[in-house]
């Protein structure tokens, strides 16, 4: 009898377009980078070939990675080990402060701008609506961008690591307090405005409906899954997160209708995480290396992850 896991597991490898690249970034930033950011291709591309990655898709994709700047490689004899460029390591590291958070950061109030005060060509102007989209920035218009919480420099840095360097002599950040930009209900509105929270709901509704079974399965079986799965489940979990997480503007609870479902697939992650953290691991013992045969222990900060919850989540 097929089981949630199971569903889940053939669903995606049944789809007939992956996007290999942004789940190798999934991979590196919640299971290699614990491990010290570096693993033999060879390795990484057994560990996905169970969802149906084959060997060609997984190398072509990582040298597309190295290509972007994502991913640098060093040969040990006749292998080679991948690892994160300092601009991949800076990227990882600022989505994981959301990704592994425990809850959406206290508003204070003051709404973070970009405005473009320079020409831009059409190229120039979408490279950075979607450099910016994908950073959680709505748009108010052609020419400016708003958040509410976004640190203005790293979101500069990320635009340099997209490659948008010379862009930014043409832009000004700007950090407005809301009374400055109105009333509450103008805040509301320029919500609306900026960013399409009903379709946002939509995305994480589906989340909820998918990862749910799978919950409440671990529940029911006492946490019976095998390493491999788990890792797998893991891997697809966070995956689906971290996207939704680009799209979310991570707006204080004021300015969010209500019931926001965001919350509830926050808890829902936090809780299925930590209930497949234990077995995947065991599988990434048992199967990560290095290019020299090695497999690094994992670092004890992968097991502070989501760690306010319960006693569930404890080194292994």
């Amino acid at each position: 009898m097929s089981t949630p896991i199971h569903k889940r597991l053939d669903e995606f490898r049944q789809l007939d377009r992956v996007q290999a690249g942004s789940l190798i970034i999934s991979v590196f930033g919640d299971a290699v980078v614990p491990r010290g950011s570096r693993i033999w291709l060879g390795s990484l591309i057994r560990l996905l070939g169970p969802l149906g990655l084959n060997e060609r898709l997984v190398r072509t994709s990582v040298f597309r990675l190295a290509k972007d700047e994502w991913l640098g490689s060093e040969p040990v004899g006749r292998r080679t080990d991948y690892l994160l460029t300092p601009s991949g390591q800076q990227r990882f590291e600022d989505a994981s402060r959301h990704i592994y958070a425990s809850s959406t950061p206290q508003w204070d109030r003051r709404w973070r701008l970009i405005v473009v005060v320079g020409e831009l060509g059409g190229r120039e102007r979408e490279r950075l609506r979607q450099a910016l989209f994908w950073q959680g920035f709505g748009a108010l218009g052609a020419d400016c961008f708003v958040h509410p919480s976004a640190e203005l420099i790293a979101a500069f840095d990320a635009l340099v690591a997209e490659g948008l360097a010379d862009v930014l002599p043409r832009l000004k950040p700007l950090l407005a307090a809301d009374a400055t930009l109105g009333t509450a209900a103008s805040d509301a509105e320029m919500v609306r405005r900026a960013w399409n929270l009903e379709r946002l709901a939509g995305m994480y509704a589906d989340f909820v409906g998918r990862y749910q079974p799978i919950l409440q399965q671990l529940r029911d079986s006492a946490g019976d899954v095998d390493d491999e799965s788990a890792f797998l489940v893991r891997t697809l979990l966070i995956h689906d997160y971290r996207r939704l997480l680009l799209r979310d503007p991570e707006l204080p609870d004021a300015l969010l209708p209500a019931e926001w479902p965001g919350q509830k697939a926050r808890l829902l992650c936090r809780e299925l995480y930590r209930r497949l953290l234990a077995p995947s691991e065991r599988h990434l013992d048992a199967h990560f290396q290095l290019a020299d045969g090695r497999t690094p222990e994992a670092a004890p900060l992968l097991f502070e992850r989501f760690r306010d919850v319960d006693p569930l989540l404890q080194p292994l």
